[in-house]
């Protein structure tokens, strides 16, 4: 099958599956799309009545279209499974209950269980050797690739590690109460061994050309790797879907948005970005463009530099508030488990708890999307599995360290408590995490958030350089190498986009597709899992043995 035909059958199939979604969404969504019928006794309205500038009708046009999209995107992959305590209004508007259980969450724990069980706990028993690997212990300069193992970890991390540890772990305390953190803490432990499998999948089955560059990543394990088992047409077209949700994420998800969130951030303490946004933005582009121009040798070694740092500085913020509070750090962890098993009925009980933690350790770490093996392809290593090895450490530094050291100082500040903190119970309820986690912050270091104002830029900047080689990546392989340069001039446009464009459902967007790259992901690494546990066992056997050599 040819490549266009297959992107024609992608096409109808998206487009047959979206129809019944669009329909399913009611007149609201189908207003945004068409115009409406006027009533020839109906007086027309007055183009004067309207005084909002023609910038601010474009970016509602846009938000009202893109609405319905979203609207017909998680109908057909967000859809909620189980709807039974969902509640219809009168007017036909739907209330989510309180087990808003979506399937893209379910398909990641799924799958995360899965691999766990599969590869024999991988996540437990190859960690400390995973910390050795990191520390480059293995490192041989000759090997093929192009970065080392701790800059594709670190490239990998910029892109999970970001405003979504600082604003939505505090949503999901806030909404969910302190039991959320323990099933994030455990998603997250499950979540090492589904980035393990991906990422020796992305090792195994790369490309290396004749420059020295290399390709990898879910597109090519699951083309490649499906034919060697007979299943060439599903590979085909489960790498073309992943590859077009890649490229829309990165655009939008990794990147607009994170200007976007980054820039509100800024302008609680920059007034100048208020009157100028458009500033922040020309900045970005500027710095953006400087990196990513360069290619993956630039990005991780910017990002190994980065990402240490602006962890450091989050983390430090975040020891220093529990040290301050050391006293009261066991009664917080012991308030975490046991509401983890018996919460306040008003927040859904145990199992809607237990899916908030799930749901929000997914949409952090973002295990088994497939995006991290595209950065970890790159590195230099002869085994596959020990690349895997040290990929498992992502979801453990981003959720089970980062996320909660964030939980913590909330469940300790008692920030989620309507009692105690009344006046931030309308961030809770409008989700500005950011917001949320900033005010806390300055209520126990008055001049900390100044420096978490830079850390909020750094989380955004490091997110968006390592997007803009993973959708670059896609980008290629389904237009060629030599297309590159389109993708990094678009991204960059979107770059500076992302700071004055207000249409919130055009920046969700790429949030849906980002986790939309699990359902093509995890189907193939499913299927190919018996031949990661068979390079495992061997890897293993070797280790136990000493026959690899080490260079420190």
């Amino acid at each position: 099958m040819t490549f266009s035909r297959l992107l024609a059958c992608l096409a109808l199939a998206l487009t047959t599956a979206l129809a019944p979604a669009a329909q399913a969404a009611g007149p609201a969504a189908g207003a945004a799309a068409l115009p409406a019928v006027q009533d020839e006794g109906a007086a027309l309205p007055d183009p004067q009545a309207d005084e909002r500038s023609d910038w601010e009708r474009f970016n509602a046009a846009a938000n009202d279209l893109f609405g319905s999209v979203n609207e017909a995107f998680m109908a057909v992959i967000f859809f909620d499974v189980w709807p039974f305590d969902n509640t219809t209004n009168p007017d036909g508007s739907v209330d989510k209950g309180p087990l808003n259980i979506r399937l893209a969450v379910i398909w990641l724990v799924a799958g995360a269980v899965y691999f766990t069980l599969k590869m024999r706990f991988v996540n437990l028993r190859a960690f400390r050797h995973a910390i050795r690997v990191t520390r480059g212990v293995y490192d041989n300069p000759d090997d093929e690739g192009e970065v080392s193992s701790f800059q594709a970890l670190s490239a990998a991390l910029s892109a999970t590690v970001g405003l979504g540890n600082i604003a939505g772990v505090a949503i999901a305390v806030g909404t969910g109460g302190p039991g959320a953190t323990f099933w994030m803490i455990l998603a997250g432990l499950l979540g090492m061994s589904s980035k393990f499998t991906e990422c020796t999948l992305g090792q195994m089955y790369r490309e290396v050309r004749p420059d020295g560059r290399v390709m990898g990543g879910a597109m090519f394990y699951l083309s490649k790797g499906l034919k060697e088992m007979k299943l060439g047409g599903l590979g085909m077209f489960l790498a073309g879907a992943f590859a077009f949700l890649c490229i829309g994420g990165s655009i939008a998800g990794g990147n607009a948005f994170q200007v976007s969130q980054s820039l509100g951030a800024l302008q609680l303490k920059f007034p100048v970005f208020v009157d100028h946004p458009w500033l922040y933005g020309l900045v970005m582009t500027v710095l953006a463009g400087v990196v990513i121009i360069g290619g993956i040798r630039r990005i991780a070694a910017t990002a190994s530099k980065v990402v240490p740092l602006m962890c450091v500085i989050y983390v430090l913020a975040c020891l220093f508030i529990l040290v301050t509070h050391a006293s009261e750090v066991p009664a917080a962890i012991g308030t975490i488990v046991s509401s983890a098993f018996s919460p306040d009925a008003a927040f859904g009980g145990a199992i809607g708890v237990l899916i908030l933690g799930f749901q929000r350790a997914a949409f952090s770490n973002e295990a088994g999307c497939g995006s991290a093996a595209i950065a970890h392809s790159a590195a230099k290593t002869p085994h596959p599995v020990r690349e895997g090895i040290v990929a498992l450490l992502e979801p453990f530094i981003d959720t089970v360290v980062v996320c909660t050291m964030t939980a913590l100082v909330i469940v300790i500040t008692q920030a989620y408590d309507a009692t105690a903190h009344p006046e931030w119970q309308e961030l809770i309820r409008a989700d500005r995490g950011a917001a949320l986690t900033m005010l806390v912050m300055e209520s126990e270091i008055s001049w900390f958030p100044w420096i978490l104002s830079v850390a909020v830029v750094l989380f955004a900047f490091s997110t968006m350089i390592s997007w803009s080689y993973y959708g670059e990546r896609c980008w290629a392989w389904m237009f060629g190498d030599r297309s590159s340069m389109i993708y990094r001039i678009i991204f960059l446009v979107f770059v500076f986009l992302g700071s004055i464009v207000t249409a919130t459902n055009v920046l969700a967007l790429g949030d849906l597709m980002i986790l939309g790259m699990a359902l093509p992901n995890i189907v193939g690494v499913v299927l190919l899992s018996g031949r990661v546990r068979q390079q495992l066992d061997d890897y293993m056997q070797k280790l136990h043995a000493g026959e690899f050599k080490t260079y420190k």
